[in-house]
Formats: structure tokens, C-alpha cells, sequence
């Protein structure tokens, strides 16, 4: 597999990055994980606009999904050859109703629809395209998905926003990669079931017994190389932080 960033800023984009958005590819089919502020400009770095596969939303919090809604204007009022298939968007329950009243100026309720092939999740396990997915709730204000996908023996588990959480423990097991976030400041912020600090985020990378830690969701406000420190403290694996552009070869 191999993961690109496209955009790992928490809550509001950077001026170095977009919001939480990642592309992972496999056999040919590419798998984006969130849509958030920006994200859809940086998308096209790497491919083109209607070279996706299918879309992973992992909880419907702005700063995952919002530019989903730029997206629908790209597949709908497609101008050279006519609107698009409908796209696998997985997401949770209300998904599209999110989506349309964002966008709020649709043509019909119906709209989204014709070209985003909605599909709800649930804790579960099932095949997408050359992938074995898991996903299961994690702790978060809204419902909220961590996702755990596998291809040819190699496998990457991805956070999504969520506080201290088993069932993300179970995901990330033996991952050869963790995205993990890491919104808040270890001593500074204190609010359970909300996000992770640099400190637990460690936690539950040693405990999972992770390939590899990499930061994400890390909001501009927040001191990235002290969340990083932290996790270090605590996690005895390769670490880093994500950035915009870059790979990863799982």
C-alpha cells in the first residue's frame, strides 16, 4: 500500500496544510480517507479529480467531510463528458443529509445522491476493492469511525478524531502503520472522549505494539515537536509527525 497526506491539519487548515484528508492505494484503486477544509485542492497534487475510488468519511465534524460538498460540484456539473458514476462514500448515519444541507443550494434533495453512492457504516469488517477494512466507534462527541486496513499481509490503522479508546487498541494491533491523532497537549487540555494528547497517542501505539506512529490532526494552535516528544516518552517505535506530501510504503 502506499499512503500519501494530503492534508493532516486539526480543526482549521494550516498555512502549511489542509485538514485531515489521506490516500491510500493499492492495485490500482485509490482509497481517500476524509475530505476536510482544503483538502480537494490538494487532492489533485497527487491525482486527478475523478481518479477515486471510493471515500472513507470517518465522523461528519467539518474539519473530515466539508469539502465533500466542493466535490459533488466536480462529479454534478462535470463539463467534459457528462456527470459522474455514482462514488462509494462511506460514512456514518446521516451522511448525505449532512452533505446536502452544507452545500444547502442542491438542485434537488435527491442530488447527492446521484453522484455519491452512500453507504453507512457499522463496527464491522468488509472487502473494498483490493483491501480488508475494519472499522469500528470510537470515542468522540459525534459517531465516529477508526478504520483498520489490510492489503498482502501489510496494514494500516487510521484514528479518525477520538479519545483514549479499546476498540482503537484492537484496531491498531501489530499495525505496520498508526495514523494517529494527537490534538491536544499533554498537562494543558483535559476533556475525556473528545481527542488524544502526544502522550496517550504514544500510550496507544506501545500498547498496540505499532510498525510505526505517525502524528496527525495536530491543529495549528498546538505545539506539533512537543506532542511528538511526548509520544516518544511513551512509544519506543519509529515516530514522526505527518506533513502535507508525504509517502509512505506500507
Amino acid at each position: 500500500m502506499k499512503l500519501t497526506v494530503v492534508g493532516c491539519s486539526g480543526s482549521f487548515p494550516s498555512a502549511d496544510s489542509a485538514c485531515s484528508s489521506y490516500l491510500v492505494e493499492a492495485d490500482g484503486f485509490r482509497l481517500l480517507l476524509d475530505m476536510g477544509n482544503g483538502a480537494l485542492g490538494e487532492l489533485q497534487r497527487h491525482i486527478g479529480l475523478y481518479d477515486l475510488d471510493a471515500v472513507f468519511l470517518s465522523h461528519l465534524h467539518a474539519d473530515h467531510c466539508i469539502d465533500m460538498c466542493a466535490y459533488f460540484v466536480a462529479r454534478y456539473y462535470r463539463h467534459d463528458g457528462g456527470r459522474c458514476d455514482a462514488l462509494p462514500v462511506y460514512g456514518p448515519e446521516g451522511t448525505e443529509q449532512r452533505l446536502t444541507t452544507a452545500y444547502e443550494d442542491v438542485p434537488d434533495e435527491k442530488s447527492m445522491s446521484e453522484v455519491f453512492d452512500f453507504r453507512t457504516l457499522k463496527p464491522g469488517s468488509f472487502a473494498l476493492g483490493p483491501f480488508q477494512v475494519r472499522t469500528e466507534r470510537v470515542r468522540h462527541p459525534v459517531e465516529a469511525f477508526g478504520i483498520r486496513i489490510e492489503h498482502d499481509g501489510k496494514s494500516l490503522t487510521y484514528s479518525g478524531d477520538t479519545g483514549v479508546s479499546d476498540s482503537l487498541n484492537e484496531l491498531a494491533a501489530e499495525a505496520d502503520l498508526f495514523l494517529c491523532e494527537a490534538s491536544f497537549t499533554h498537562g494543558k487540555e483535559d476533556i475525556p472522549d473528545l481527542h488524544l494528547n502526544g502522550r496517550e497517542a504514544g500510550e496507544q501505539a506501545q500498547r498496540a505494539n505499532v510498525g510505526r506512529l505517525v502524528l496527525t490532526h495536530i491543529p495549528p494552535w498546538t505545539d506539533g515537536s512537543r506532542n511528538l516528544e511526548d509520544a516518544q516518552a511513551m512509544y519506543d517505535g519509529p515516530s514522526e509527525l505527518a506533513r502535507a506530501g508525504a509517502t509512505y510504503q506500507i
